[in-house]
């Protein structure tokens, strides 16, 4: 996976708490066994108006011409939740998603995104809330600065504003290095080989 570093981009703002996998990627676009694909089907039953995915909803956030390019999407509480499927985070990176904010995130998709390197940021309720405000009335840009855990923007006043987010040590340290766990424990390789040289054949 790519590393992390900063990112700038346009915030698409999803206002809907419990956003669970199916709406992300319904299941009946599971059937691939190859990671790809999945994009042009992200959020597919409120993207379209027919099965065939061929006729947009003009309603829905994403298909609104001012949110055409966005790269970082903003939600509410409990993103992500229901099953523990790995094709929801792949869907949201392959449509071009770099980050995702919200006040709270489904713990297992929380992990699938870091493995992938689409960046879930948790804020509190309160500045989530002002990124609400901001996002509907222009179009709302946010800069990411992981190495400093920092997200800032310039608001109506042209102040900028700056709040601050927080990763584990080894979810910052994949994320900037651009390495999964397979990457990681592939790293250790050696120490991996060593150690079983020193244990017993029967073991």
């Amino acid at each position: 996976m790519e590393k992390f570093t900063t990112h700038t981009g346009l915030v698409a703002p999803l206002d809907i708490a419990n956003v669970d996998t199916d709406q992300i990627i319904p299941k009946q676009f599971l059937q691939k066994t190859e990671r790809v694909g999945f994009g042009k089907h992200l959020f597919h039953d409120s993207r379209y108006l027919d099965h065939a995915g061929e006729e947009p909803n003009p309603e829905f956030i994403l298909n609104k011409e001012e949110y055409q390019g966005a790269s970082i999407l903003l939600s509410r509480e409990n993103f992500g939740c229901g099953s523990s499927r790995e094709h929801a985070p792949w869907a949201l990176e392959e449509y071009g998603f770099k980050v995702i904010i919200a006040p709270s995130f489904a713990d297992i998709f929380y992990g699938n995104c870091i493995n992938i390197g689409l960046l879930p940021i948790q804020l509190n309720e309160d500045e989530v809330d002002q990124l609400f405000q901001l996002s509907p009335n222009a179009q709302l840009t946010l800069t990411v600065d992981l190495p400093n855990n920092k997200v800032s923007f310039t608001n109506h006043h042209n102040k900028q504003i700056e709040f601050s987010f927080s990763l584990s040590k080894f979810q910052q340290y994949s994320l900037e290095n651009g390495v999964d766990s397979v990457g990681w424990t592939l790293g250790k390789l050696d120490k991996i080989k060593a150690f079983e040289a020193t244990m017993p054949a029967w073991q």
